[in-house]
């Protein structure tokens, strides 16, 4: 069984930003155990930007990452 349900399996904007979004919100969990809680900052920022992708279809990062070459959209086998 494969582990994805894509068929092509390339890198686009649609996988990657939520991906993205994922390293970030770790990323910050551990500032604010390790640094102190205005980190949590970053996890509204991060949390803020992803409801943006989720609403409109865009955010910075999904812009940034058109502007490198990335496709949009990753078509399902059915």
């Amino acid at each position: 069984m494969p582990l994805s349900r894509y068929e092509n399996t390339a890198l686009t904007v649609d996988r990657l930003v939520p991906a993205l979004a994922a390293v970030m919100l770790f990323v910050s969990i551990a500032l604010v155990a390790a640094l102190g809680p205005w980190w949590l900052f970053l996890t509204g920022f991060v949390a803020l930007n992803l409801a943006f992708y989720a609403y409109a279809g865009w955010c910075p990062a999904s812009l940034i990452m058109e502007k490198l070459g990335l496709g949009r959209y990753a078509v399902c086998r059915r």
